[in-house]
């Protein structure tokens, strides 16, 4: 049976790493049944808001914040051009809860106001934090969800060049439920359920759908559009 609205997440959930091939790449398997309609609840690491109207701040990148996340000077982009947005999404669990993201100052108020239009369109993202530098490197478990902006880190498959996400220019939404296909390739590696775009279940992008509407809007592409691949997560202000 598929799993219920706003069920508890698996406790293995994260601790399941995938063994790898020589080049590095985690070998991907069958989206354990749990996961093949995922409505997993929340957990707040934010106070939630006090109603279910939608809030939003836009600052810059607090110490303790900017110590948990990703940054190091080492990144293409300083701490200064960066801000720190806090927006209110609803859960899969029919609950509105507070997120955070970190993306690049001449974005943080367009980025503001996508969030306002998923928030309107009631779109369920599970779950929306900064991520952290121990993350990156970490063995993967191929099931991870996380909404996010900014990570200093390289393009997908590359060791050379950063990310537009490593700039603060790129947002993903629930991954796993919109996840990256180059060739046999998929990532998150246990997300091949949701290659299946006929398929459809909540926490999904379309083309005609309110989250790539609202990026749309600002003028950013989509990875759903991309020739070669699709990362179906994926938006960011320079398309690529």
């Amino acid at each position: 049976m598929p799993p219920q609205p706003g069920v508890e997440s698996p406790s293995w959930i994260g601790t399941r790493v995938l063994d790898v091939y020589e080049d590095g790449r985690a070998i991907g398997h069958a989206t354990p049944p749990e996961l093949v309609d995922r409505r997993f609840r929340t957990e707040d690491l934010l106070p939630p808001p006090a109603d279910d109207a939608f809030d939003a701040s836009v600052q810059p990148v607090p110490d303790d914040v900017l110590e948990r996340s990703s940054w190091s000077p080492a990144c293409p982009v300083g701490r200064e051009q960066l801000r720190y947005l806090t927006v209110t999404f609803w859960g899969f669990d029919g609950a509105s809860h507070t997120g955070e993201l970190i993306v690049h100052a001449r974005v943080a108020d367009d980025i503001v106001e996508v969030f306002g239009r998923i928030h309107e369109a009631r779109f369920p993202v599970e779950e929306m934090r900064v991520v952290r530098a121990d993350e990156i490197d970490e063995p993967p478990t191929g099931d991870g969800n996380n909404t996010t902006g900014f990570v200093c880190r390289p393009a997908t498959g590359s060791t050379t060049a950063w990310s537009a996400h490593a700039f603060g220019l790129a947002v993903d939404v629930n991954p796993f439920h919109n996840p990256y296909q180059k060739g046999d390739w998929v990532l998150p590696e246990l997300a091949a359920a949701y290659l299946d775009r006929a398929d459809v279940r909540d926490g999904m992008i379309f083309e005609a759908g309110p989250v790539a509407r609202a990026f749309r809007d600002i003028g950013w592409g989509w990875g759903g559009d991309f020739r070669t691949l699709v990362d179906w997560m994926h938006f960011s202000e320079s398309g690529h």
